[in-house]
C-alpha cells in the first residue's frame, strides 16, 4: 500500500470514529448543584418558587402583619413556624425601612386585610446617615444627616401610629435593636437609644404595648449579632422570634 494511500485508510477511520461519537450535550444551569442553583432575579421561575414559598391563610385562625426592616425579615420565618396553627403571619412586602418609606407604602401593607395583630418597629434606617435627609443614599460619613432626624421620626412615627390605631388591630412595637460601633452605612450606637425613648414616649401616649428587643439582647450583642454589623446571626435571630412569639401570643390571648 502506498504512503497515500495509507494515509486516506486513517483519514476515513478517523471519522467513522467521530460518527459513532456521543453528541455534545448543552450546559445545564442546574447540573453543578441543584443545592446551589439560584433562579434569576425576576424570571418567571424566581416568581414561582417565591409564589410556592407563601403560606396559606387559614380563616379560622388570627391574621398578624408584621412590619420591619431586614431585622424582622431575619426572625419572621421562624415566628411563622412557631405559631403555625395558631396563626397566620405575614410580613409587609421587602424592606419595611425607615418611617419615611412606611408613610409612603403602609396603607398598601394594611391593605383591606383585617389584622388582629399589628407587631411593628422603625428607626433603624432613620437614624443612618444618608448624603441627602429622606432618602436612601447610604453615608459612611458621621457628619452627614440621618435620613429622619428626632423631629422627623417623631412627626412620622405619630403619623404612622395612627394610621395603625384606626386598623382596630392589638398594636405591638418592637424597640429598634442595638449595633456595635463601625457599622455601615454610618449608625452612632447611641442614637438607638435615643430614638427608642422618643418611640416609647409615643407608644405610651397611645397605650401600645412595646416589645423592647433593644433590652433583651444589648447584653448578649457579642453571641448575637455578626462582627461589627446590625444584622443577627442564626442564634440572634431565633432568640429575637422567642420574644416576638411571645409578645405576639400574650396578644391572642
Amino acid at each position: 500500500m502506498s504512503l497515500y494511500r495509507l494515509y486516506i485508510a486513517i483519514f476515513i477511520c478517523l471519522n467513522a470514529l467521530n460518527l459513532f461519537a456521543a453528541p455534545a450535550t448543552k450546559p445545564n444551569p442546574k447540573a453543578a448543584s441543584d443545592k446551589a442553583y439560584v433562579p434569576e432575579e425576576g424570571s418567571a421561575e424566581n416568581k414561582k418558587k417565591r409564589k410556592s414559598k407563601k403560606s396559606k391563610v387559614d380563616p379560622s385562625l388570627p391574621m398578624v402583619l408584621i412590619i420591619g426592616d431586614s431585622i424582622s425579615i431575619g426572625y419572621t420565618n421562624t415566628v411563622r413556624k412557631k405559631l403555625k396553627g395558631k396563626a397566620n403571619i405575614s410580613h409587609n412586602p421587602g424592606n419595611a425601612q425607615g418611617t419615611t418609606l412606611g408613610v409612603e407604602k403602609l396603607d398598601s401593607w394594611i391593605g383591606d386585610t383585617q389584622w388582629d395583630v399589628i407587631h411593628f418597629n422603625w428607626g433603624l434606617h432613620d437614624l443612618k446617615r444618608v448624603k441627602v435627609a429622606g432618602t436612601s443614599e447610604n453615608s459612611n460619613e458621621a457628619n452627614d444627616p440621618q435620613q429622619a432626624d428626632l423631629a422627623q421620626y417623631t412627626k412620622n412615627l405619630t403619623l404612622l401610629v395612627s394610621k395603625l390605631k384606626a386598623t382596630n388591630a392589638k398594636l405591638i412595637f418592637a424597640t429598634t435593636t442595638p449595633f456595635p460601633a463601625g457599622v455601615k452605612p454610618y449608625r452612632d450606637p447611641i442614637d438607638a437609644g435615643k430614638y427608642n425613648t422618643v418611640a416609647i414616649a409615643i407608644m405610651q401616649k397611645n397605650d401600645i404595648t412595646v416589645n423592647d428587643l433593644y433590652s433583651a439582647v444589648n447584653t448578649k450583642l457579642s453571641d448575637l449579632q455578626k462582627p461589627k454589623n446590625v444584622h443577627f446571626n442564626t442564634a440572634g435571630s431565633a432568640f429575637l422570634a422567642q420574644k416576638v412569639v411571645a409578645s405576639i401570643t400574650a396578644q391572642l390571648q
